[in-house]
């Protein structure tokens, strides 16, 4: 380890596991969480990428689509959400959809990143049809849809089991789901930031579910909170254990909180030090997931760019109109064009490698021609 000078005396034990390819324990993800020798830290997170991914740093082509704010949750974490008759609640008549989607058809998505809110009035035929007409019309574009929060409303509302509405959904077509909803999943710290959401253990049940019927998953931790770093932890072993069982989980997300236009504005806004400590923590403590993203709509494009020699792989893609976090005060862009991302991957000194949501690389002269197919039959929905 000649090349890594630590001044922290408590990492050593941690860089000797490191190097041997030990698993990190609880205590050491501590330890690594209160070090201030970020760049000891960071270059170790940095031997497991280089030794898993060398020098390939993934992005993709992506759309995402948010069909509705409404939502009866009302998280403090949240500015996204609105009462049903709230200025600036809307809910996408099905067409809306479609079109948006064929927007990033259009702009060469091969995948559609879709979550909402939790509607008290939509009936489970709006979120089928949705999934049906997307698949219908682009049926080589990878549907990544409804959260596990999403999921477990939707069982309640229908009084359908989980594994029911899975089922039902991926028969319609869905492909895999994304990581949000987890937040921290200690008891202690959802009561305060999203107690009318789906737990952090039904959020693993429900994961762990579809994992079991097929389906991958991503995984989030939303940090710089009111969390504690023993609950930061807590988190991630959560996470791994489920790991270890299911292997369901493709990539992990750390998130940034924005707390701007939220019940917790009053709390401080994460720094570019935590940022890219929780990259580089979560890379040496989740042995068992293969990827980590940068998320750069909540990290900013310059630290995202940074967190790929913190142990991330993964800068995300193209976006395209999001709306959840710059509700809550992003001042990123709404979209970065693929010449931008390989631009900001080959300034950091990677190949920037083009994927699709299970990471395979994707070749745009064999991707067959993508011609929207309208079905007339599919029920058109406006609340």
């Amino acid at each position: 380890m000649s090349e890594l000078h630590i001044s922290d005396a408590r990492l050593e034990p941690i860089a000797k596991k490191v190097m041997a390819g030990e698993r990190l324990d609880a205590a050491d993800g501590l330890a690594l969480y209160n070090s201030p020798d970020l760049l000891a830290v960071g270059w170790l997170a940095n031997q497991v990428r280089e030794k898993r991914h060398g020098k390939t740093a993934y992005f993709n082509i992506n759309r995402h689509i948010n069909p509705t704010n409404v939502c009866t949750a009302h998280c403090r974490l949240c500015a996204f959400g609105r009462s049903p008759d709230a200025p600036g609640a809307y809910t996408y008549a099905l067409d809306e959809v479609w079109q948006r989607a064929a927007e990033g058809v259009a702009e060469g998505a091969t995948e559609f990143h879709i979550v909402g809110g939790l509607h008290p009035d939509l009936p489970f035929d709006y979120y089928l049809d949705l999934v049906r007409g997307l698949k219908q019309r682009f049926p080589h574009v990878h549907l990544k849809v409804f959260t596990m929060v999403e999921i477990g409303y939707i069982s309640r509302l229908t009084k359908l089991s989980i594994r029911d509405v899975l089922l039902k959904l991926k028969e319609a077509g869905v492909d895999s789901m994304p990581g949000g909803g987890a937040e921290i999943f200690n008891p202690r710290v959802r009561k305060v930031i999203c107690d009318h959401k789906t737990s952090g253990r039904q959020w693993l049940e429900i994961a762990r579910t579809a994992h079991q019927l097929g389906l991958r998953s991503n995984a989030t931790m939303l940090f710089g909170h009111i969390e504690t770093l023993e609950e930061r932890v807590e988190h991630l072993l959560l996470l791994r254990q489920l790991q270890d069982e299911t292997h369901g989980f493709v990539a992990f997300i750390p998130l940034e909180f924005h707390p701007e236009n939220t019940a917790l504005a009053h709390l401080p806004k994460p720094t570019g030090f935590d940022d890219l400590k929780s990259i580089a923590v979560a890379r040496l403590v989740l042995d068992n997931f293969e990827h980590i993203k940068a998320y750069w709509i909540m990290l900013t494009p310059r630290i995202a760019q940074i967190a790929l020699k913190f142990g991330a792989n993964d800068m995300d893609g193209t976006v395209i109109e999001e709306k959840i976090y710059h509700d809550a005060g992003a001042t990123t862009p709404q979209e970065l064009s693929r010449a931008e991302l390989e631009r900001l991957i080959r300034e950091a000194g990677f190949e920037p490698v083009e994927r699709d949501t299970l990471y395979r690389p994707v070749e745009r002269s064999k991707l067959p021609p993508v011609t929207p197919r309208v079905n007339s039959t599919l029920v058109t929905l406006t609340t």
